[in-house]
């Protein structure tokens, strides 16, 4: 009777639970509202900023965050401080202050733009910007014991200013400096409120507050006079390649332990000062304090009187940051040229002289250097063909060698399924390198140039050009591939030059222009 209850009791249950879904399921559909609506649709201008940024993600942080409208406002406000100042103590005024200044939800926009070169080496823009704003702008002004407050309303703004970025340079961001000035006084158009009345009905006041602002401004910025903002000096910016210097790096001895178990797994970054290009890295020599590696290295010298060589040697850890063992410097100065030089380097922690952490032994590194100045004439502009000017490569590097290299120009329609932080990754004959990355842009520009050093023709290599997204800091996701191009070197080996755009394989739309030069002596 026991076994009959137990298969019955199961036999119940099962068709107990299957009718009960049945039902649940008709009872769901029956029971579902039929006058469903249609979704309310509303303008982007009636949403708030986090339902904004949440819709939005890569929208910049000039459009969505405030802070960019208070800095501009406080700017505004230091800028008419002295004009202010000029005024009140003419006219007999006591003080007149901002009580409230806000730039409103309405972005200024460009009616049109002359834009030109000239044989300066610099590029000109003029831009024609109309902003027909919505601000909140009142006045307090205090004069002869009374205090009235005044409202800005109906401000139009008219203004054409010149944008001259110069000296056109080959180092990114492509130009040294920018330099801003007017080429007409600005027109600027507003009415005041007093009490509910319009002062600007007052006959003359108008034509009068107009003159007080057209001359302010012109005594400013009005060409020639400028607004100068540096962005690297033009020297640097200028300076081209002078030779290679050869580095073989031969080994170290007792290095300092970094590990838990009392071993290192050391390796050695190098790199030029001054440059932004990423550093060359040695392989990883596993549980070694006294590593050899005997690997050979070649850097391009833009500056030997100022540059000097960078070596520091790390731990290499499989979780986290590596640990930083010791570093030294090679003035290239101190170099004799074509001259092999063998030296043994103590690292320390620092470049500080005065750093008592130096005190403390971290062990050496011995490394090889010889520096090879371009032959007279080598670095000369040598014309090839239409499409371009390229410059001449050294004798240096072995017979029939060159210099081969790489301009990341930018990349279109990008996107990545979580994040789109865009940077670009080069692979060359085991050689990597990268540009830096461009947070939330689908449209990212780098303008950054790349060398490498070859014995010869690569006439029958490849090269991998990648586009990735480096995840936020905080975050789950992991970097993306937004797509990669494999380019033939033959094509530029025979043509010294192409400027291209490559669609990305793996990738939607993604689309990366890229110019590649060979540079033979």
């Amino acid at each position: 009777m026991g076994f009959f209850r137990t298969v019955l009791g199961f036999f119940g249950f099962g068709v107990g639970v299957t009718m009960g879904l049945v039902i649940g399921y008709y009872l769901f559909i029956y029971f579902q509202p039929t006058d469903v609506k249609d979704p309310v649709i509303r303008p982007l201008v009636e949403l708030d900023t986090k339902s904004l940024e949440s819709m939005l993600p890569e929208v910049p942080h000039w459009v969505k965050n405030p802070d960019f409208d208070r800095a501009i406002c406080k700017t505004a406000k230091e800028i008419a401080k002295p004009i202010i100042a000029e005024n009140t103590a003419k006219y007999k005024i006591d003080s007149v202050e901002f009580e409230t200044l806000t730039l409103g939800s309405l972005p200024p926009t460009f009616q049109g733009m002359k834009v030109y070169t000239t044989d300066e080496q610099e590029l000109i823009m003029e831009p024609s910007i109309k902003w027909a704003g919505n601000p909140n702008i009142t006045v307090v002004v205090k004069a002869f014991g009374l205090k009235a407050t005044a409202q800005v309303i109906d401000l139009h703004v008219f203004a054409l200013p010149r944008i001259t970025l110069k000296p056109l340079v080959p180092s990114f961001p492509c130009f040294a400096k920018i330099v801003v000035s007017l080429m007409e006084k600005p027109h600027v158009d507003f009415g005041l409120k007093l009490l509910g009345a319009d002062l600007m009905a007052i006959p003359g006041l108008y034509v009068f507050v107009q003159e007080i602002i057209k001359t302010q401004v012109a005594n400013m910025y009005l060409w020639p006079k400028v607004l100068e903002v540096p962005i690297m000096d033009p020297a640097k910016a200028q300076k081209k390649p002078v030779g290679i210097l050869h580095v073989n790096i031969v080994r170290a001895v007792k290095l300092t332990k970094k590990d838990f178990l009392g071993k290192s797994d050391p390796y050695v970054k190098l790199k030029l000062t001054e440059e932004k290009l990423p550093s060359k890295k040695t392989s990883v020599k596993r549980s070694n304090l006294n590593p050899e590696w005997n690997e050979d290295f070649k850097l391009v010298v833009k500056d030997p009187e100022s540059q000097a060589l960078e070596l520091t040697v790390y731990d290499w850890e499989q979780v986290g940051k590596h640990d930083k063992i010791g570093m030294n410097v090679i003035p290239l100065k101190e170099l004799i040229p074509d001259e092999a030089k063998s030296l043994t380097l103590d690292l320390h922690k620092t470049m500080d002289a005065n750093d008592p952490a130096n005190d403390k032994f971290r062990g050496q590194l011995t490394v090889d250097v010889t520096y090879k100045p371009f032959k007279e004439g080598d670095s000369d502009v040598d014309t090839s063909d239409e499409s371009g000017t390229i410059e001449k490569a050294p004798d240096g590097t072995p017979e029939g060698g060159g210099l081969l290299v790489v301009i990341v120009h930018e990349a279109q329609d990008v996107e990545g399924k979580h994040h789109t932080n865009p940077y670009v990754r080069i692979v060359f004959r085991g050689e990597e390198r990268k540009t830096k990355h461009i947070k939330k842009n689908r449209d990212p520009r780098w303008e950054q140039e790349f060398q490498f050093v070859c014995e010869e023709p690569p006439i029958n290599d490849k090269m991998q050009i990648e586009v990735i997204s480096r995840p936020p800091s905080i975050g789950i996701h992991s970097k993306e591939n937004l797509g990669y191009v494999v380019i033939s070197l033959a094509d530029v080996i025979n043509n010294k030059r192409i400027n291209e755009k490559y669609h990305l394989i793996d990738s939607k739309n993604g689309r990366i222009q890229l110019e590649l030069q060979w540079r033979t002596s």
